[in-house]
């Protein structure tokens, strides 16, 4: 049954390789399903060494001997915008899938994601084509530079924002002349599977991009960070895995670029507009229910300023909609999966242990609707140090702990305490104080009276182990391309 099918029927779903659709060498599969009310969505191919082998050696061949590499770059955005004007034209389906396969809010996954998804496509695509390279005439000798594709490249992309995490990889990766074996994440293989098959239709050559299913570790994964073909790999996820995924990459010392976990502080200073510092903060610890690598999940705020401040970000906090996310209204949808809900709720038992107090939240709501998906509360705790175990792991939930500081000095000393750097959010009126903080702020990312605003030109990444490397504009095509000097001798 085509992934075009409509939400309520149970799919099922190949891998893409060489462009054409193909079970499993050995037939295995695995489920996906909706974590609304854990209702089936269909079974899902789930691939082996094997099978990640047949992708690279088709990405191999379309790369060595295919036509997408030898396009020009102004050919190849043509393709390329018209696989985003298909992701347009399919945008409620996609949004649906989404909303089906991740427990996204519909709301957001047609307004927000999809419109990205062709946005990664679309700009990447101009990009490469209307880039320049620099010439370097020396009397007798002229130099000048060179972006030639990298070849082969795997990505490897996460369960919380499916679609637009893929493309995120898949259209710098294509725009300059490379070819892919996408891997989505396991819980989440929809929106990719259908994207596959409106690229083909769209005029992808076949073998270009093929997307394989399943596991890391040794099954499906294995071939995509250990395979000598390989000549990039891009991945989004922990940073355990990144960990894992750049140990099997060094072996061949293949590039890698991982955006991986975070435990972003969100600095409230005294002076900071409350109408603007509140809600903003809201959302970047409850916005995809607390499943976003960069979410502000350690909220320190003045001490001066701080009960003002806790009494309405909790009042907030209890007004937000958890439920359906296919109903208007809902903010929150359900958790990804049951082990993850469990995840999730061990973090605030142990919050509780460590001396913590729940100010609101702390477990499923009471809705008797909702009592077969795996939903959670939004969650407030006070009462913890900065050094505790919950306001240091990430959880990846709605958990928010809440922290007091007196000055700007400790403010930041509290927020570069941790293993990770992948962003940093600042309220504050003061703007030598915000560019002060910004200069030594252990973060990939700075938003100042802001949150998640998303220039595709700049670059995206994170310190410590939060990820390697950087991607957007000239960023990713320093990733996905080789630079090289050509030097010629003038007579």
């Amino acid at each position: 049954m085509s992934i075009g099918a409509t939400a309520a029927e149970k799919r099922t779903v190949h891998h893409l390789i060489g462009g054409r659709s193909v079970a499993s060498e050995d037939g295995r599969t695995f489920e996906t399903r909706d974590p609304h009310d854990d209702g089936l969505l269909g079974t899902v191919a789930r691939g082996a060494a094997r099978d990640g082998e047949l992708a690279v050696t088709a990405a191999r061949e379309a790369f060595d001997a295919g036509p997408w590499p030898r396009m020009t770059a102004a050919e190849r955005r043509t393709v390329l915008h018209s696989v985003a004007d298909a992701v347009d034209e399919h945008r409620d389906e996609l949004a649906l899938l989404e909303s089906h396969d991740s427990g996204k809010t519909l709301r957001h996954a047609r307004h927000g994601e999809m419109p990205r998804v062709a946005q990664n496509l679309r700009f990447f695509a101009d990009f490469a084509a209307l880039a320049t390279e620099e010439a370097y005439p020396d009397g007798p000798v002229l130099g000048y530079s060179l972006h030639a594709p990298a070849g082969v490249v795997s990505a490897i992309s996460p369960w919380n924002a499916p679609l637009m995490l893929a493309t995120w990889k898949v259209a710098p990766a294509l725009a300059f002349g490379n070819t892919v074996v996408l891997k989505p994440a396991p819980q989440t293989p929809l929106t990719a599977a259908r994207f596959g098959e409106l690229a083909l239709e769209a005029g992808l050559p076949e073998g270009v991009l093929n997307i394989v299913h399943g596991y890391g570790g040794d099954e499906v994964a294995g071939p995509l960070t250990g395979d000598p073909r390989v000549d990039r790999i891009t991945f989004t996820g922990s940073s355990a895995t990144g960990a894992a995924i750049m140990a099997a990459a060094a072996a061949n010392l293949t590039p890698v670029s991982a955006e991986l976990g975070g435990k972003s502080a969100n600095i409230v200073f005294a002076d900071a507009d409350l109408d603007i510092a509140v809600p903003e903060s809201i959302r970047a610890i409850f916005g995809g229910s607390g499943q976003v690598c960069f979410a502000g999940s350690r909220l320190l705020v003045q001490r001066s300023v701080l009960p003002e401040f806790l009494e309405r970000f909790t009042a907030e906090a209890e007004k937000l909609v958890v439920g359906d996310p296919r109903q208007e209204g809902t903010f929150m949808g359900p958790l990804i999966g049951r082990a993850h809900r469990e995840k999730v709720h061990g973090y605030v038992e142990l919050a509780q242990r460590e001396g913590g107090t729940v100010l609101t939240g702390g477990g499923p709501p009471d809705d008797a609707a909702l009592s077969g998906g795996h939903y959670y509360r939004p969650t407030v705790i006070t009462g913890l140090d900065n050094d505790s175990r919950t306001a240091q792991e990430e959880i990846f939930g709605p958990v928010e702990t809440v922290i007091p500081f007196d000055t700007e000095e400790e403010a930041l000393r509290l927020a570069n305490t941790t293993r990770y750097g992948l962003a940093g959010i600042l309220f504050t009126r003061d703007l030598d104080r915000a560019h002060r903080m910004a200069a030594r702020w252990k973060a990939g990312t700075v938003w100042v009276n802001c949150y998640f605003e998303r220039d595709l030109r700049m670059p995206f990444g994170g310190e410590g182990i939060s990820g390697v490397g950087r991607e957007g504009g000239n960023f990713s095509r320093e990733f996905f391309t080789e630079p090289r000097a050509v030097v010629l001798r003038i007579r």
